[in-house]
């Protein structure tokens, strides 16, 4: 007899599609084979000037084509790509009619320069017409090009940039993957920072624990690699400046680490009641074991110097998911390579795991492809499964000058075969957004 309730009596939750986009190029394959390699997917900034940015690399994905650059486009149009791949691999539905709901994670979204520059042009010809002055051919000046609040206004109250404003509402691109996919109910958008796609993936088992939906559509998508957010980060200190070569910009638990690298990606997943999938003769491609979700508050940018949060994260997790510590085998950690960030989470494995902190393969993805930010916990989750079921665990590059104070196996620069039967994948995130899955492989 098959069990398919879990120690709780709770609906079994499982991934039976899964599709994934990030610097390294389009696809399972092409993600894994690059990631085993090592191969690295930051480059030099194209789409945009970088005169005078401290940091000019991201993980950038400019071979994904969009009619009108912007986030908003950029993060739809890659959200797409990934969950035609994840719901093609699952072969549940048809196309246009997806049988559950959609959870969607998605950077904040916010009128960008290049609109806003064209709506404050706008605003400024329509006064000078009123005014009865001559439009000349010749270059602004300084002071012609000063965006101002009230530009914006009377540029908006025209009525002339209606898909501005509909291109940049937030609920958009959930709403227009939901018409294109046929999903059931209305699209759960959230942004829980860095902790967003694992915060998506929970959204969606708790919702088939409950019985509410038989299957989930979840995804995380990401574009924010553009000059205003840019230019936040840095003012933060967050960002790397090892600028040359860009491969090497991101270190994780290395002692020379400085910063994180801006990336973007997507990753969707198709979740399953593991009755639903059974019944429909599915491949099982790994189980949603726990989910552990603690909010810090502590600091916008910096986490908890005593841990707590993270270390009840994973706890949290690993009680979800009737696990003890020493079930676990790997540990996909959060690792952006930020002095901060990767003390923390050393000091929160430590707490957890204690003796066995420094024998558990700890290795991080953001080596590779960057920090996907929104979209980080949906396509680390998607690696962690496929860890899972290929036996082998991706390197963490660059890891060249080892911390004394982390004494942690990062599986350095070259992959490692290894069998993993649950594995933990970590998303903490800036303001306290902490959120930890547990992932087995199919029983």
């Amino acid at each position: 007899m098959t069990i398919d309730t879990d120690h709780l009596g709770r609906r079994i939750v499982v991934v039976t599609g899964m599709g994934v986009l990030t610097s390294l190029g389009q696809g399972q394959p092409a993600n894994w084979q690059a990631l085993t390699a090592g191969v690295s997917g930051i480059r030099r900034i194209s789409r945009f000037p970088i005169d005078g940015l401290r940091t000019t690399i991201a993980g950038t994905v400019d071979f994904v084509p969009v009619v009108d650059q912007s986030a908003p486009a950029l993060s739809e149009r890659m959200a797409e790509l990934v969950i035609e791949e994840a719901i093609a691999q699952a072969r549940i539905g048809r196309f246009g009619d997806f049988p559950g709901p959609l959870f969607l994670a998605l950077p904040p979204v916010e009128l960008e320069w290049p609109q806003r520059l064209a709506m404050a042009a706008a605003s400024r010809a329509a006064q000078k017409l009123e005014a009865g002055q001559k439009l000349g051919g010749g270059k602004e000046s300084d002071a012609d090009q000063t965006v101002t609040y009230d530009d914006l206004l009377r540029a908006a109250g025209s009525g002339a940039f209606e898909p501005y404003y509909r291109r940049f509402l937030f609920g958009s691109v959930g709403e227009n993957l939901a018409e294109r996919f046929g999903t059931k109910g209305s699209p759960v958008s959230t942004s829980t920072a860095c902790a967003s796609g694992g915060t998506a993936i929970q959204l969606g088992v708790e919702a088939i624990r409950r019985g509410e939906a038989e299957c989930a559509l979840v995804a995380g998508t990401d574009a924010s690699v553009n000059p205003e957010s840019l230019i936040r980060f840095s003012l933060l200190s967050a960002l790397s400046i090892r600028n040359d070569p860009p491969s090497s910009a991101s270190r994780p638990f290395s002692k020379d680490r400085e910063g994180f690298v801006m990336a973007e990606g997507a990753g969707a997943l198709v979740l399953e009641s593991l009755a639903a999938a059974q019944a429909r003769g599915a491949t099982v491609l790994g189980v949603i074991e726990g989910c552990g979700e603690v909010a810090d508050g502590f600091h916008r940018t910096r986490s908890s110097p005593d841990g707590k949060p993270i270390i009840a994260c994973m706890r949290n997790a690993l009680a979800d998911a009737g696990l003890d510590p020493a079930a676990i085998d790997y540990i996909n950690a959060h690792g952006t390579g930020t002095p901060e960030n990767d003390k923390m989470e050393w000091v929160g494995i430590t707490a957890v795991f204690g003796d066995r902190a420094g024998s558990i393969p700890i290795s991080s993805n953001k080596s590779m492809i960057g920090h996907s930010l929104t979209a980080a916990g949906a396509i680390e989750a998607i690696f962690t499964l496929l860890t899972i079921r290929a036996g082998l665990l991706p390197p963490t590059i660059n890891y060249d000058l080892p911390d004394p104070a982390l004494p942690v196996d990062c599986v350095p620069n070259v992959a490692r075969p290894a069998t993993v039967r649950h594995a933990i994948s970590n998303s903490f995130g800036f303001g306290g957004q902490n959120v930890c899955l547990v992932i087995g492989a199919p029983t």
